[in-house]
């Protein structure tokens, strides 16, 4: 070959690559990637991008929870959203089992770029979706569309994020905690931080009247709520240090109790403190050699139904082993079955309603729909409880201060049934009590009657001394209960309880569990009372 033409030819080539393409793939191609991750890696979990031009790409996590894909062409902001186990279509109901959905933003483009989906990354989504008029997360996500975003909203979002886990990221080694962004750190170089994840709780709250996924819930490994009261601003501390302690304790003991209910028997916000459900109080009844320990996952305003639909028994399911304990408390909300109710009727009987037996016990429940059923929805948790060689035990719902006129005074009466009344419309009524008691007989299940003694209760000490123990809280106690707020003194709540009323009820339950026979082993571990 001529000596010039080899001598000219790095120059003819370096021409042909600035004008062809082919030669651009000798280049490092830019690219996003992250990782999915809810307790753990989301393997083989769908992945969506959406980007600032309504671009989607799709992908799927390996068995790490990784993905990624070309940042070519894509335009800030990203809206960044994972799918695990199910359908993207039901991430925003409540009618079914609901899949593992996540979302999270990306502000800003870097040529190669992190993006990585957890459940801090969802509620910073969630508070710029409400800040756009979504109901949560998963309209946005399902919207398919990023119109322009205000700075300030993601950055006050990412702010209530740091400050209620700047103790916990510093824990982790993560410096200028002030500047984290969960969905751009690199995580997976701090296995502290992996751990931090691993020890919240993640869910969507429910919205009443449209019976929709609403905005992001956190709670720490123990359901102390973190956020989620509110549908954006600031969380309650999260304690690492305690949350690390507390699963350690749950793993490490001889016996757990676990507590499937409502917002009667949950766990609270300091902010709304003396507020507090009778199994937060559970724990501290048993000798401490005994080594119980207690876990409750019950969640305000769900009813047996959804609370499994919603994935709140899917929090704490993996955790129940054999020889463990199960306490199933529904029934206050499973009666929303009144699809003639404003606004939320038809919403309630989709996603909350369960119809209870009749009055000769046969099971009743729409044509095709078992999952309507009380007896059946109650019976689940009892065969996941036996299935995982643990032991069901149901109890009555507590009283509601009401009398028989349906008046809030006492004398209480038993109020846990639904009826036939002018302007309503219920498909099916009954008594709700007595279904629980009716698959007690059955399956021969341990019962413990806290809805009559509750209610004995209620009577011996009358009104207004009820109003010690139900929630009636002044401000002067606590500035949460406003004059317009429910619990307090001009809006008396007598379905929840006080701090008093919780410990009573506690107690009620712990002597219904020393003298019930099935419940010898589990009495054995009480304190001496």
């Amino acid at each position: 070959m001529n000596l010039n033409i080899m001598k000219r030819l790095p120059f003819v080539l370096l021409a042909l690559c600035g004008a062809l393409s082919a030669c651009q793939s000798t280049q490092p191609e830019s690219r996003i990637s992250g990782i999915a991750f809810e307790k753990t890696p989301l393997a083989n979990a769908k992945i969506t991008l959406i980007d600032a031009r309504g671009t989607q790409l799709h992908t799927i996590t390996n068995m790490q929870g990784e993905y990624e894909f070309s940042r070519t062409a894509l335009q800030a902001p990203l809206l960044v959203s994972v799918v695990s186990g199910g359908d993207a279509k039901y991430c925003s109901q409540n009618a079914q089992l609901r899949p593992v959905c996540l979302a999270a933003v990306i502000e800003k483009l870097a040529p190669t770029q992190i993006a990585n989906i957890n459940p801090l990354t969802d509620r910073i989504a969630s508070d710029v979706a409400v800040a756009q008029g979504f109901i949560g997360p998963q309209q946005w996500v399902d919207s398919a569309k990023i119109n322009a975003l205000d700075p300030a909203v993601i950055a006050q979002a990412r702010s209530y994020m740091q400050q209620a886990f700047a103790q916990a990221l510093a824990l982790a080694g993560v410096n200028k905690t002030a500047n984290f962004d969960p969905a751009t750190y690199p995580i997976h170089r701090n296995a502290q931080l992996v751990e931090m994840l691993s020890l919240l709780n993640h869910n969507r709250n429910y919205d009443n009247n449209s019976g929709q996924t609403g905005h992001t819930t956190l709670s720490d490994v123990g359901f102390r709520p973190l956020v989620g009261l509110m549908n954006s601003g600031a969380y309650e501390p999260f304690d690492f240090a305690h949350a690390r302690a507390e699963q350690q304790a749950i793993h490490n003991a001889a016996i757990r109790i676990f507590v499937v209910g409502d917002s009667t028997s949950a766990v609270y916000e300091q902010l709304r403190f003396p507020r507090m459900g009778w199994a937060q109080m559970l724990e501290r009844e048993f000798k401490t050699e005994a080594n119980v320990k207690v876990i409750v996952g019950s969640r305000a305003g769900r009813s047996s139904r959804d609370f499994y639909n919603g994935r709140w028994f899917a929090q704490m399911e993996q955790l129940i082993q054999p020889g463990d304990y199960v306490f199933i408390n529904h029934g206050h909300n499973d009666q929303s079955c009144d699809s003639a109710r404003p606004e939320r009727g038809i919403a309630d009987v989709q996603n909350l309603c369960t119809y209870p037996n009749n009055a000769t016990g046969k099971i009743q429940h729409p044509a095709g729909k078992p999952e309507l059923s009380f007896y059946h929805s109650l019976q689940r948790y009892v065969n996941i409880t036996r299935e995982r060689g643990a032991i069901p035990v149901l109890f009555t719902p507590t009283a509601r201060i009401k009398n028989a006129k349906g008046e809030q005074t006492t004398p209480v009466v038993h109020s846990h049934v639904t009826q036939h009344k002018p302007g309503s419309n219920y498909a099916f009524v009954g008594d709700y009590r007595q279904t629980i008691m009716d698959l007690a007989r059955t399956e021969q299940l341990p019962l413990i009657d806290l809805g009559t003694a509750s209610i004995r209760f209620a009577n011996q000490v009358g009104d207004p001394g009820w109003k010690s123990y139900w929630l009636v809280v002044d401000k002067r106690v606590n500035p949460y209960y406003t004059e317009t707020m429910g619990g307090s003194p001009q809006l008396p709540d007598g379905t929840h309880f006080q701090k008093n009323g919780a410990e009573v009820m506690t107690k009620l339950s712990v002597e219904l569990i020393n003298s019930n026979p099935a419940l010898k082993a589990l009495a054995e571990k009480l304190k001496a009372q």
